[in-house]
């Protein structure tokens, strides 16, 4: 799994780079969604793979800081790409005759900017508080990974101030973001709905379930992580969650995106039919 996320996205990403066709903001979106899934991927699975093929099972506390930092940010990241994606697809559907002034190259660079910033500013704060905790007693992470639920059950200390801390901090991050990208195709669909052309809902219904399609796997998992108090927490269950949005989310992405879009799948047969000619 990690193998096909690593490649299919890094496929995806090569196909908006080399066609100048796929150099647009919907796609220039899409390229650091899958760049937040590599990196993200490549953050977690590498290690747990290596400490279960060699059996110590064992995390260093910088490494494990810098995991929690690194998880953190991408999962921040990319919730507000996914924001920013759904902005462009309302523009796009709902005003397209102003989509090349709501949505021009450089908003679409600050967006995406803004989207890396918060994510890193956000991590920045949790990671520096949950790493200040004293853990006492047990060191041993019943997770495949180090991250932020995991390790507030090791803290010998009450962490249910943090905690509110914490659900405030996925009203911004998770709540409001997926409220907006809700908001956003309830006015594409009402505006789809009264298209006169079948043609034109198709295409519209399709470029637009992808993407509901991935904002559902993705969030559903990562608020029911976040969202629920320490003591609601059960192992088994968030590492279920986990998988969802680490692993399983950033390798069907790129399958989601590309089967159902025409634009990637022509830019494929463009590169394919260019290396088999040579």
């Amino acid at each position: 799994m990690f193998m096909v996320t690593i490649m299919g996205n890094t496929i995806l990403i090569l196909l908006i780079q080399l066609d100048i066709r796929l150099h647009t903001p919907m796609y220039f979106l899409l390229k650091h969604l899958s760049f937040t899934d590599v990196l993200n991927t490549s953050n977690i699975v590498p290690k747990m793979a290596s400490n279960y093929i060699s059996g110590r099972k064992s995390i260093t506390f910088a490494g494990c800081g810098f995991q929690v930092f690194l998880h953190s940010a991408f999962l921040s990241t990319e919730c507000l790409i996914l924001v920013a994606m759904s902005y462009d697809r309302y523009i796009a559907i709902c005003h397209p005759l102003r989509y090349p002034i709501f949505v021009s190259h450089r908003i679409t660079v600050l967006m995406a900017a803004g989207c890396w910033f918060g994510g890193i500013m956000n991590s920045t704060i949790h990671t520096t508080y949950v790493l200040l905790l004293p853990f006492c007693g047990t060191k041993a992470i019943d997770h495949f990974f180090c991250e932020i639920p995991a390790m507030l059950k090791l803290s010998c200390v009450d962490t249910s101030q943090y905690e509110g801390g914490v659900s405030v901090s996925a009203v911004f991050v998770l709540l409001i973001p997926v409220s907006i990208i809700l908001g956003s195709y309830g006015q594409i669909l009402r505006t789809v709905l009264q298209m006169k052309s079948i043609e034109a809902q198709k295409k519209a219904f399709s470029t637009c379930s992808s993407h509901l399609t991935v904002v559902v796997i993705y969030y559903g998992s990562v608020i029911c992580t976040y969202m629920r108090p320490k003591s609601y927490h059960a192992p088994g269950q968030d590492k279920i969650l986990a998988i969802s949005y680490t692993i399983l989310a950033p390798m069907l992405n790129p399958f989601i995106y590309s089967l159902r879009n025409k634009d990637v799948i022509c830019a494929l047969k463009k590169v394919l039919g260019k290396a088999l000619s040579h």
